[in-house]
């Protein structure tokens, strides 16, 4: 039996509750992490393998890395865009770790961030990070899979030259084959998904985008991905009594969640079902818009950086640059003009090139040496994954009881982090009176020894004058004495000359 450590941050049969997704962050701040690494168990589920989830969270200590070392066979890592400065701290847990691990290491589709014309010179900084993490892997592996050209060319151009552009393993749910994309004809009727991104605002105007679809669509509904948007969901805000609004919808203020329109998926395989009931999906998602294809929905990405672009490329996925795109931009004229052929004719030779970096590293993969996925597909069916969150409309909907424990639960941690603030600021006053006690102890020493010294300066003011008065008698009394013996003296000296 081989034993395959994959990180994730749930295996794909667990069954949780939404709240418990919150709770323990289970998406790793994005619903798109699960796509790919449920994709990537999927994929290494061949007959004699067991795959088991180490969660999101990397523990580098040497007791955590004497246990995998122990219990696996090998440890594989499926990342997206993980060459980015808001993940550097990450990648150097990362590193710790696998420095430790006698075992192989095998890296999916990792990606590195950049803007759109592909520059990464922003990413100099962390460059000796990424050297690291690349030689770690390197060491127990064949070579690196990447999400595409972009990537490979970055870290070549590190010195690193064993490296598989795979894409990313998400469009691989299916293996080899793809599902067909349906075709329809979008109007007011239809029913449209949108996927939005917060860090795609500067790029274009992706709120005034959704807020055009809202407007012409009365079927759209809001696909959100990050735990920021559960919560939001989850908890709701106070913005419909304070009046704050935003064009982006992240409040309870904007159309969609006054609607009712939002979802937050959960788990990829209740998020891949429901966007079967959609006629087209778009937006700046590049993993919101692969669940759609998988789905067999047309989609299209609207790309404002290299991690969607580099990915959209390889795969031939339909996409339109967001900077290019007007805020009255019609998701029929995206629909139009999408082309999904070479997507479709070009998947079989992408997946061999999956496979074939899985050989190169000693992986066997189900569709090749297995039942093609069957069994795990048969597992999943038989769970009862939750669906996607919806708006809570502050009824009973079964997460009282967590909300209230939370809710206890974080004024309980408030409070004690009050107390300790009091604590230590009682402590720091204490010490602070100390101070204020010595100083006031070494000031009234230091004004004791100005008043020695002022009555000593005083007392040798005293004698100097003393002094001075006995100089000025002593040189009165001489002149008295001398005064006419050199009058007599000048006169003489006077008589004496002749002319």
């Amino acid at each position: 039996m081989k034993r395959i450590l994959i990180r994730s941050g749930k295996s794909p049969f667990r069954v949780a509750t939404p709240t418990e997704f919150i709770q323990q962050d289970l998406i790793g701040t994005n619903t798109g992490n699960l796509l790919f690494s449920d994709s990537a168990h999927k994929m290494l589920s061949a007959p004699d393998t067991e795959v088991t989830s180490n969660g999101i969270r990397t523990d580098p200590s040497a007791r955590r890395a004497a246990e995998i070392n122990e219990r696996y066979d090998v440890f594989v890592v499926p990342l997206a865009n993980a060459f980015r400065p808001s993940f550097h701290a990450s990648l150097d847990r990362l590193s710790t770790l696998i420095e430790q691990l006698t075992i192989p290491v095998v890296v999916f589709g990792v990606g590195a961030q950049a803007p759109d014309d592909y520059d990464t010179g922003w990413l100099d900084p962390m460059a000796a990070s990424v050297k690291r993490f690349a030689a770690a892997v390197l060491e127990r592996s064949a070579s690196i899979g990447v999400r595409g050209e972009l990537t490979a060319g970055y870290l070549n151009g590190l010195g690193f030259k064993d490296v598989d552009i795979i894409g990313c393993p998400s469009m691989f749910l299916y293996g080899a084959t793809f599902p067909e994309i349906r075709t329809a004809e979008l109007t007011a009727a239809s029913r449209v998904a949108v996927n939005l991104s917060p860090d795609a605002i500067p790029v274009g105007d992706i709120a005034g985008i959704a807020r055009h679809a809202w407007e012409h669509y009365p079927h759209l509904t809001y696909y959100a991905q990050n735990t920021d948007d559960a919560e939001l969901l989850l908890w709701g805000d106070t913005t419909p009594e304070s009046g704050v609004t935003d064009p982006f919808p992240r409040h309870l203020t904007h159309p969609l969640l006054r609607e009712n329109k939002v979802r937050m998926p959960l788990d990829p395989a209740t998020w891949i079902k429901e966007l079967r009931d959609y006629d087209f999906a778009y937006g700046t998602r590049i993993h919101g818009n692969v669940a759609a294809l998988l789905a067999g929905t047309p989609s299209v990405v609207l790309t404002h950086d290299s991690r969607t672009l580099e990915l959209c490329r390889y795969f031939d996925i339909p996409h339109r640059s967001l900077a290019d795109l007007p805020a009255d931009t019609d998701p029929r004229d995206l629909y139009e003009n999408a082309d999904f052929s070479a997507m479709l004719k070009g998947h079989g030779e992408r997946f061999e090139r999956i496979v074939a970096f899985l050989d190169r590293n000693d992986l066997k993969n189900t569709y090749t040496h297995g039942d093609g996925g069957a069994a795990f597909e048969t597992r999943m069916a038989s769970l009862d994954l939750p669906a996607s969150l919806p708006v809570w409309d502050g009824s009973d909907d079964g997460q009282l009881r967590y909300r209230f424990s939370r809710l206890r639960e974080q004024i309980t941690a408030a409070g004690e982090r009050t107390r300790e603030q009091a604590r230590k600021q009682a402590k720091e006053n204490k010490d602070l009176r100390a101070k204020l006690a010595a100083a006031d102890k070494r000031a009234e020493a230091t004004a004791k020894q100005l008043d020695a010294l002022a009555a000593e300066l005083a007392a040798t003011r005293k004698s100097l004058a003393a002094v001075d008065r006995r100089v000025t008698g002593i040189d009165k009394r001489l002149l008295v004495r001398l005064g006419p013996a050199l009058r007599r003296r000048t006169r003489k000296l006077g008589g004496g000359t002749k002319d």
